[in-house]
């Protein structure tokens, strides 16, 4: 999959594909309705599918530190769109010029200058352009005005609600892992590099991959019962995702010990899939009634993980 950042890095291979917009965060059921269409569409036109996204996402731009916590890094959302067969994503940076466009510029200057895209796929609630002027029907109008063909997507139902970033978000607040899995269409997942920690864990006898969460705010905290992919082998593994209150933390981060494991793991890069809650996290007076809790912890996610 290649990864055009900015107009200005787009050459004549990557045009001529057909495309969809959207943050995608989380490359959700719904997200992949669109991604299934879309790649049926490319199949009977020869063409590549071609995903346009921000960064930062609109609403990470407009409210800071206040946005809603990102269900996937920018990393994450790449491997998982690749996961899905996705030709190319085209990231647009999200700042003054771009907001400012209106809904005619952003559609000559990305889709039909930039892109020239034969075909569009967007979901029923897409709006662009400043002030969110652009609508479906604007696409239409515009793409029969310069030769691309529009279509919606319809929304994707799970117990009667639409699925969506805002509703996988509430579950994992809320610890409903197999909730927000059956609106993913796979665990929950965070990736990233393993980097050296305080080595606190190998100290209290729980070696700990360290990996810094990538994101202003989190989608979820606590310990958890997990699984990870070392060297093409799967672990069952106990996790923490969050300040870690008990040595003074300031900065999330995620701490996997991996079970059954030998080996080091320092510069690789691992995916994490949280499959069950075992606590919220919690500050411990000392470190032997850290070491006691992990204890615990370790085994209360061998049985969680032994059940799925």
């Amino acid at each position: 999959m290649q990864l055009i950042r900015g107009l200005y890095n787009i050459r004549s291979e990557h045009q001529q594909c057909v495309a969809t917009i959207g943050n995608f965060d989380g490359v959700h059921a719904g997200h992949r309705t669109i991604l299934e269409a879309l790649k049926q569409q490319a199949f009977e036109l020869n063409a590549k599918v071609c995903v346009i996204t921000f960064e930062p996402q609109p609403r990470e731009y407009f409210m800071g530190d206040s946005a809603p916590p990102r269900l996937s890094s920018l990393r994450e959302k790449l491997a998982l769109l690749e996961d899905n067969q996705v030709d190319q994503v085209l990231c647009l940076p999200f700042n003054d010029r771009l907001r400012s466009l209106s809904a005619d510029d952003f559609v000559v200057n990305t889709l039909v200058s930039g892109l020239n895209i034969r075909y569009l796929i967007v979901g029923d609630d897409f709006h662009y352009g400043c002030d969110r002027k652009g609508d479906f029907s604007h696409l239409e109008m515009m793409g029969d005005r310069h030769g691309f063909e529009v279509c919606d997507t319809q929304t994707v139902l799970m117990e009667q609600s639409r699925v969506s970033s805002t509703r996988i978000r509430e579950a994992l607040t809320q610890g409903e892992l197999a909730e927000a899995e059956s609106m993913l269409g796979r665990p929950f997942t965070m990736m990233g590099r393993v980097v050296k920690g305080q080595q606190l864990g190998r100290t209290l006898g729980f070696p700990t991959a360290n990996i810094r969460a990538c994101r202003r705010q989190l989608p979820l905290q606590g310990v958890f019962a997990v699984r990870t992919l070392v060297n093409g082998h799967r672990y069952d593994a106990v996790a923490n995702l969050g300040v870690r209150p008990s040595v003074d933390g300031k900065k999330p981060v995620l701490e996997v010990h991996v079970l059954d494991f030998q080996g080091d793991l320092y510069d690789q890069t691992l995916r994490v899939e949280f499959i069950e809650k075992v606590r919220d996290e919690q500050k411990f007076e000392s470190l032997e009634t850290l070491r006691a809790a992990i204890t615990e912890d370790i085994e209360t996610a061998r049985k969680m993980l032994a059940r799925v």
